[in-house]
């Protein structure tokens, strides 16, 4: 696979999981000194677009000192062919992402960069409480904190 300059978290409507994980690539590739890294999320459905990411997301991201932003946007065709690497939050999601002619090799995901929960779906904690965006943060955290290290070590082979 050639090097990875493009990353796009894809979930269901761009509030809750997506946002998180862009939000952490980006945090995790600063500390790295991955500065150049194009990060971005969107959804498979356009319910949310052009709303803020879920307010339950963001302050949960706020305790650990993570920021989440954005506008929720959905997925566009022109994404497939642009990003480098395409990070599906479910099974489900990453089957719409490969129906609208996502690249296999290029489509994973999000958990497949986590050291114990590779091949698992982040579970979407939108009807859920407190403890599920707390779940979901840790989970992407650590996929997001491996991936960066991958980058990275990769860049200085």
């Amino acid at each position: 696979m050639p090097p990875i300059q493009r990353v796009l978290f894809v979930c269901m409507g761009n509030i809750c999981r997506s946002p998180m994980g862009e939000a952490l690539f980006r945090h995790h590739s600063i500390l790295q000194g991955l500065d150049d890294v194009d990060v971005d999320s969107a959804g498979v459905g356009a319910w949310h677009a052009g709303e803020s990411p879920d307010h339950r997301m963001r302050q949960t991201a706020q305790q650990f000192g993570v920021v989440v932003e954005g506008e929720a946007r959905k997925i566009r065709k022109k994404d497939l062919l642009h990003f480098d690497l395409i990070l599906c939050s479910d099974v489900d999601i990453l089957e719409q992402v490969l129906a609208l002619g996502g690249d296999e090799d290029r489509t994973k995901l999000m958990l497949d960069y986590h050291p114990e929960l590779e091949g698992q779906d982040v579970p979407d904690p939108y009807y859920g409480g407190a403890d599920g965006f707390k779940d979901v943060f840790h989970m992407l955290d650590e996929a997001c904190r491996s991936l960066v290290e991958s980058i990275a070590s990769g860049r200085q082979s």
